[in-house]
């Protein structure tokens, strides 16, 4: 590739950000959402977030693993019940990363 066509895709790339996340601070005051449509986007983080850690948790050097010798996804469930228990986010990342440390060592 050319530095042309890297710095015009850095250009644009850059330039549909800027459109894209001021798009709400410039015309929000415009648009009006439906109370329906603001309670769907409010799940928008949760299912964000499930996309980007459950295909970790469940994925094992490339491989689908849902067995009980997947550490990750074992201290994934494990994590999980802790924060439905207590609802401490910071004591679930500990949780579960201790738990993730003595399954590896384990397993």
């Amino acid at each position: 590739m050319s530095d042309w066509y890297i710095w015009a895709a850095i250009a644009l790339m850059t330039l549909s950000t800027l459109i894209t996340r001021s798009g709400f601070f410039l015309f929000g005051h415009a648009v009006k959402l439906p109370p329906r449509l603001k309670h769907a986007l409010s799940y928008a983080p949760a299912a964000a977030m499930a996309a980007i850690v459950i295909p970790d948790l469940v994925a094992a050097e490339g491989i689908v693993d849902v067995s009980l010798a997947n550490p990750k996804l074992l201290a994934g469930i494990g994590g999980a019940v802790f924060f439905v228990a207590t609802r401490h986010l910071l004591g679930t990342i500990v949780a579960g990363m201790a738990l993730f440390t003595v399954l590896r060592l384990i397993l």
